[in-house]
């Protein structure tokens, strides 16, 4: 660990207020996995039954572990490596545990090194519309249509993006951004929300979306609404342990998680209220959005294939909406990325006791190299990233910090750390029932989702 003369302990700072954390974290969580991956599994789940189901699991399972990741980053205040170690007194299991951390930022920088490709393909969808109304085709052709120099070249402009972000430090950096972008995604979400709502064949997306089809409930949907759960609110990555680490003692960190989760929950709503009526308002100007059985079509690559072909449709507006929704996409996006990079970097700058700024060029360097490999690599490499880390590691690095919380730290410890900013929470029922369910429960379930 650092002392307090090192280039890494004078640079660490914190959240300068509750709402820059707060925002910071919120946008941590709010991403592709809220804006899109949410209405499309709600549209491939029966709609209202998933949304119904989604919600409970929310609660009963993602806002558990967000406050014990959330947790583990305060008690310390230090990287996730130390962060875990510190929970632990034995040698072995402070080995385990520092091990159980590595894992986890090296997971997040794989999921970075596969999410930047994605996030770079919406700021060219983004920027392509706007090239065709000044008559620049040809660069609005190549924007859209995929290629290796594509996929590098905007790939390259969410690392540069990111990184410039992340070397400005926590409070000049990280929350002074995302208290920019976090109010213009939602200010996006409700206009585009509204115009779509006013279209042709929206009303028959709403009714899907908000009229629950009790039918459609199984097991896999269950399975399906845990899983989105659990990985819309970036658990299991050591992301949430960061920014719990920059947290200040004197505030309530359950109150805090609350509202992280319902801010990421009450944006997977709108979002939802945006995309699942514009599919039927695609499948009304004649766009295919359903298979004769019912299936939803192109799920992974709706957005860029169905909705800009109903843009398409809708005359003089319709580049303009183009524009704003990728916009959106693309802020949601990069408020993901700059939580993706602070982990790796944050853990460098103190392990290794190395000034913020050289760490962020040289984390996002390696991290930029390995998305290079993946963008030349496509077909062998991007499938199995994003399984490897979103469907394995993550679950399982999840059960792993919540045995070490809830296990191996003493309890009058973890009492100790919670009361500091709420003195009365030993007499509630929080206190009563969260250390009991994080400790048997959720590994239960999580392991459920893991196993299916």
């Amino acid at each position: 660990m650092a002392n307090s003369h090192t280039p890494a302990a004078s640079e660490r700072g914190g959240f300068s207020s509750r709402s820059g954390f707060i925002l910071a974290a919120a946008g941590s969580a709010i991403g592709l996995g809220n804006i899109w991956g949410f209405p499309t599994q709600a549209a491939q789940n029966g709609g209202g039954a998933f949304l119904l189901m989604y919600l409970v699991m929310v609660f009963v399972l993602a806002y558990p572990m967000l406050v014990a990741e959330l947790t583990i980053g305060r008690l310390s205040q230090q990287n996730p490596i130390a962060a875990l170690q510190n929970l632990a007194d034995g040698k072995t299991t402070k080995r385990l545990a520092g091990f159980s951390g590595l894992l986890g930022v090296t997971a997040l920088s794989l999921i970075l090194s596969f999410y930047a490709i994605v996030a770079g393909w919406l700021v060219a969808f983004m920027l392509a519309p706007a090239l065709e109304l000044i008559g620049l085709n040809d660069t609005a052709n190549w924007l859209t249509n995929f290629s290796v120099s594509r996929n590098l070249s905007m790939m390259l402009v969410i690392m540069l993006l990111t990184v410039l972000v992340v070397r400005g430090g926590v409070s000049e950096g990280i929350e002074r951004w995302s208290k920019r972008l976090m109010p213009t995604l939602l200010l996006l979400l409700v206009l585009l929300a509204g115009y779509i709502l006013s279209q042709p064949g929206a009303m028959d997306g709403l009714t899907m979306y908000l009229l629950p089809d009790f039918s459609q409930l199984n097991a896999d949907l269950i399975v399906s609404a845990m899983g989105q759960a659990f990985f819309s609110l970036s658990l299991g990555v050591t992301g949430m342990m960061v920014y719990g680490s920059y947290l200040s003692k004197k505030e309530n960190l359950p109150g805090s998680a609350a509202i992280v989760a319902g801010l990421d929950t009450f944006v997977a709503f709108l979002a939802g209220l945006l995309i699942i009526p514009a599919m039927f308002v695609a499948q009304k100007n004649g766009v295919t959005i359903y298979a004769e059985d019912g299936t939803l079509l192109s799920s992974d690559t709706l957005v860029f294939t169905v909705l800009p072909a109903m843009f398409d449709t809708m005359g003089a507006a319709g580049p303009f909406v183009a524009i704003a929704f990728f916009a959106l996409l693309t802020i949601a996006a990069i408020t993901s990325t700059i939580s993706m990079l602070e982990s790796p970097v944050n853990m460098a700058c103190e392990q290794l006791n190395q000034p913020r700024s050289t760490m962020s060029w040289l984390c996002g360097g390696i991290i930029t190299l390995a998305s290079a490999v993946i963008v030349i690599n496509f077909e062998t490499l991007f499938g199995l990233v994003i399984t490897a880390t979103t469907v394995y590691a993550q679950p399982l690095l999840a059960m792993c910090f919540g045995i070490f919380l809830l296990w191996v730290l003493k309890r009058d410890r973890l009492l100790k750390e919670l009361k500091q900013g709420n003195p009365q929470l030993e007499q509630s029922l929080f206190w009563k029932i969260w250390p009991t369910y994080v400790k048997y429960l959720c590994p239960a379930m999580i392991l459920l989702v893991f196993i299916n």
